[in-house]
């Protein structure tokens, strides 16, 4: 039997787990590299294999896309949702799509990264500090400033104790948000208006659907203080990417930390890529070495529970 391994930017799967166990005869090839956006590539890619084990949301599986995957009996997906199968199709074609367990916490240790980057100024001093300079910026506290929470579930906050943490005045706004929750959490519940022109920095923690997706524009990001800061580590199109461009561009907010984009990989002539005051990260927030050792581990239990006929953290079970 043939095995892909998809969107192992950093070849981390095959030393993360024992890939012994569904037995020497199965034949395991790694894809480093994305394979685009092109139906007819992909699916004449993949065409030969028989089991494919996906990363999160990279490669999409919409139902066209299944139906011409005449060989694929398995698809494992990282985590227990992939809004990026279409499980119903799957289960039409008699592919079996098992998911695994998640962190709860790296996306929201990275967002905290970011924000400690975007005061502290690391990276600009990092880099002047290699290239022979000294105190090249001055960096900002975090110690009373106020920091908006969009999306205050599990990453939210976490995010949101971290700010409390520095003393910081934490807010929080999404459309169901509920006054016990931020009772839970320690921190002032307040309007979308509100959280937008108070924040010293907005942190993102929302899942994107049809009501999230361009929540943060041109008209929200003008509220924002000049000298605010905007963090995302959920999903691109959260944001309005272009208005994004052009408020870095005109200095309209002082800087961004993105983790994510509507394009991943992110195209190289991304206007992202040259605006100084963004911090750009490659959607690894949740790519830690813990991460890997745990949904790859996952992902082999899952080739040899369905080898031997009783798959396990099935996604798609028949009605």
């Amino acid at each position: 039997m043939k095995l892909a391994i998809l969107d192992d930017y950093q070849t981390a799967a095959l030393t993360s787990a024992d890939w012994s166990s569904p037995g020497s005869d199965m034949e395991i090839h790694i894809f480093d590299e994305h394979l685009g956006t092109d139906q007819d590539h992909i699916a004449n890619t993949l065409e030969p294999f028989d089991i494919l084990i996906a990363m999160r949301e990279r490669t999409p599986f919409p139902k066209a896309l299944i139906e011409r995957l005449s060989n694929l009996k398995l698809l494992v997906t990282t985590g227990m949702r992939n809004l990026a199968i279409d499980m119903e199709a799957a289960r039409a074609s008699g592919i079996d799509v098992c998911g695994t367990a998640m962190l709860p916490y790296p996306a929201a240790e990275h967002a905290v990264a970011l924000i400690m980057d975007l005061f502290k100024k690391i990276s600009s001093e990092n880099t002047s500090m290699h290239s022979g300079g000294w105190q090249a910026n001055v960096s900002e506290g975090l110690n009373g400033k106020t920091l908006g929470i969009l999306g205050l579930g599990n990453l939210g906050g976490r995010v949101a104790r971290f700010g409390l943490a520095l003393e910081m005045d934490v807010i929080a706004w999404s459309q169901n948000l509920t006054q016990a929750r931020c009772d839970e959490v320690g921190v002032r519940k307040v309007d979308f208006e509100t959280l937008l022109k108070a924040s010293d920095v907005i942190s993102i923690h929302q899942v994107l659907s049809d009501r999230t997706r361009g929540l943060v524009g041109a008209e929200q990001l003008a509220l924002m203080k000049p000298s605010a800061y905007l963090v995302n580590t959920s999903r691109g199109p959260i944001i309005e990417e272009n208005a994004l461009v052009e408020a870095l561009k005109t200095g309209a907010i002082a800087g961004a930390g993105l983790d994510v984009y509507d394009v991943e990989p992110l195209p190289a002539n991304q206007p992202l890529r040259r605006i100084d005051t963004a911090i750009l990260t490659g959607h690894t927030g949740f790519v830690i070495k813990e991460f890997y050792e745990l949904v790859y581990s996952e992902a082999v239990e899952n080739v040899a529970a369905w080898q031997k006929g009783a798959p396990i953290r099935l996604l798609n079970e028949a009605a």
